[in-house]
């Protein structure tokens, strides 16, 4: 039976002890893993009323299961903020970033990135887009909203480069992750494969890249914590291994989520991950004049917030 031929809505009592997908497929006989799986990346299913976007989560049995094919994908309602410049001179450009957008094309064809979204604004100021180089000097996840510079000269560029090397910028980041945070300074070494194909924290010495975060409660939620991050050294996917090593994985976190999840703990669900890059703060690499910018939350992340303060 395909999932097309299901009727438009029904609902079921989960049985003990499995995951979302096991229970559709014990009630949804003829379905493969994989139909089910994309009912719930689609946002058609429901756990005790609430949208369960996470297959593998675990029930305890008992919960009401449902599912409705005529319900929105979260992933074509995801609103994407307007992007924007922050701060623009002849050495550097700093822009607002919007989530699902890549900071530099990581295939050759990319096309949407942060650098086109900049040739594009250039554009529509009457510029020639592709005049002016733009260098990479610093990152930001994907799915990451907020602050991110480019250089646009070779000098801007060495500059730069040693303040982020040296781990001289100010950085600060607002997250909602899962659980009740504690304050804390999080330090380990992370490596590009822990074993099992996914960053993360080695206890062998002398191995990996020296990382530290540094986590400041904000906000205590229901069944999650708004946090201010300041990352002392910037490593990729720093703050979302730290705090999932910790048992606390970001909102919206789809990779970062293997100790959560053998826990039996089940996912808040939400259209974006809940990681904004809000604070960027360095000296002018030409000038050496101070510079410091703030960004604030996007209507993406407030209304994903706003839902969690209700639940």
């Amino acid at each position: 039976m395909a999932v097309r031929s299901l009727p438009a809505r029904g609902e079921f009592t989960a049985p003990a002890n499995c995951t979302v997908a096991a229970a559709l497929r014990a009630h949804l006989a003829g379905q493969s893993w994989s139909d089910l799986r994309s009912l719930c990346l689609s946002g058609k299913i429901s756990v005790k009323g609430e949208r369960e976007l996470n297959p593998a989560r675990r029930l305890a049995g008992g919960e009401t299961v449902a599912w409705s094919l005529t319900a929105p994908d979260p992933r074509r309602m995801a609103t994407r903020p307007e992007f924007s410049i922050v701060y623009e001179d002849g050495h550097l450009i700093v822009i607002e970033k919007p989530e699902g957008v890549s900071s530099v094309p990581y295939e050759r064809k990319e096309r949407g990135t942060a650098l086109d979204l900049i040739r594009e604004a250039w554009r529509k100021q009457g510029k020639r887009a592709t005049a002016t180089p733009l260098y990479t000097v610093h990152r930001i996840d994907k799915d990451t909203s907020g602050l991110l510079c480019f250089a646009k000269t070779k000098l801007a560029e060495r500059g730069l480069h040693n303040v982020f090397k040296q781990h001289l910028a100010e950085r600060e980041y607002l997250a909602v992750a899962h659980g009740q945070v504690r304050p804390s300074r999080i330090e380990s070494h992370l490596i590009a494969d822990r074993g099992d194909g996914l960053r993360g924290s080695t206890r062998r010495p002398h191995e990996g890249q020296h990382a530290v975060t540094h986590v400041e409660v904000i906000e205590s939620l229901p069944a999650a914590t708004v946090c201010r991050v300041r990352l002392e050294t910037g490593r990729t996917h720093q703050i979302r291994i730290h705090l999932a090593e910790q048992g606390h994985p970001l909102v919206g976190e789809t990779v970062y989520l293997r100790d959560h999840t053998r826990a039996g703990r089940s996912l808040l669900p939400s259209h974006r991950l809940l990681l904004h890059a809000a604070t960027l703060g360095f000296n002018h690499p030409v000038t050496g004049e101070r510079l410091h910018f703030a960004s604030a939350l996007p209507p993406s992340f407030e209304a994903e917030l706003q839902r969690l303060r209700r639940r």
